[in-house]
């Protein structure tokens, strides 16, 4: 009976998914008073003016204000659909010839002796740049406006994929390599059964890395002089008329973030439901 009653009390306790969402949304709420509690407090605390530091409610006043081509929250929702596109066809190009150097690097070591070194002073250019560069020779060659943005923002997505994947490719343990070599596997069995599951968790990480960071490519690849939609035009727009309407910079740099978080948690997602992770003490 005393048995019994103590493994009872030792039972642990589920908690419901509805009761860890209540939480969650408990503890956003809290985190969202302090923010607003620290903006409107620094701005009133240091007499910061609207140009520098608008109101909260400036910032939402704004996306209402009417403009030519309709109301603002759906001018920027229209420019960050397309800023997210150029952003999307970045992040694939760039995360596929990420990972597919890292796959070279692996099987070639000439290669990777070679060319890496050139992968890593790549990211020691300024991006900002090589912008202006990329957009107005691309523009030359007749190609659509969207694909300079995509290949900047694949610039910057190509680097961490390619440095997390090779590392991963190549945390296998030597044991497990002799075993494999051990049962004359062939190196498209070794890739496929050993090196790409260890690699998983590192691309992820990787991914989640070029996620926002696709987002930045595209919007810096919309700042240059000639470009007429996206988040990084209404950025200029913003920036220029900051003095008359401070609000809509500050919505502008808001939906950016809100693009960033949805590339993220897509990524998130994502790995939620490739990655299996094991529960410790449950193999076999």
């Amino acid at each position: 009976m005393a048995k019994s009653m103590a493994l009872a009390g030792t039972t642990p306790v589920i908690k419901s998914p509805r009761s860890n969402g209540l939480r969650r949304g408990l503890i956003f709420a809290v985190a969202l008073l302090i923010f607003v509690g620290l903006w409107e407090g620094a701005k009133s605390l240091f007499a910061l003016p609207d140009y520098k530091l608008p109101h909260i409610s400036m910032i939402f006043e704004s996306l209402t204000r009417p403009t030519p081509k309709g109301m603002t929250l759906w001018v920027l929702l229209g420019d960050t659909l397309y800023t997210g596109l150029e952003a999307v066809l970045g992040f694939a190009l760039g995360g596929v010839s990420g990972f597919l150097l890292a796959v070279l690097f692996v099987h070639v070591k000439p290669a990777e002796r070679g060319l890496l070194p050139y992968v890593i002073a790549s990211q020691t250019v300024p991006i900002i740049a090589l912008a202006p560069m990329i957009v107005v020779g691309i523009g030359r060659m007749g190609a659509p406006p969207w694909l300079s943005k995509a290949i900047i923002a694949a610039y910057l997505t190509f680097f961490p994929v390619t440095i997390n994947v090779l590392r991963g490719l190549t945390s296998v343990q030597r044991d497990q390599l002799a075993l494999m070599h051990s049962y004359a596997a062939s190196k498209a069995q070794i890739f496929f059964k050993l090196r790409l599951p260890a690699s998983v968790p590192f691309l992820f990480t990787a991914l989640k890395i070029s996620a926002t960071a696709s987002v930045i490519g595209a919007i810096i690849g919309e700042l240059p002089v000639g470009s007429t939609r996206g988040l990084g035009v209404q950025l200029v727009v913003g920036s220029q008329y900051n003095t008359f309407n401070p609000g809509f910079l500050w919505a502008t740099i808001l939906m950016a973030a809100l693009l960033g978080l949805v590339f993220y948690g897509a990524v998130a997602l994502a790995e939620r439901w490739v990655v299996r992770w094991r529960a410790p003490g449950r193999d076999g």
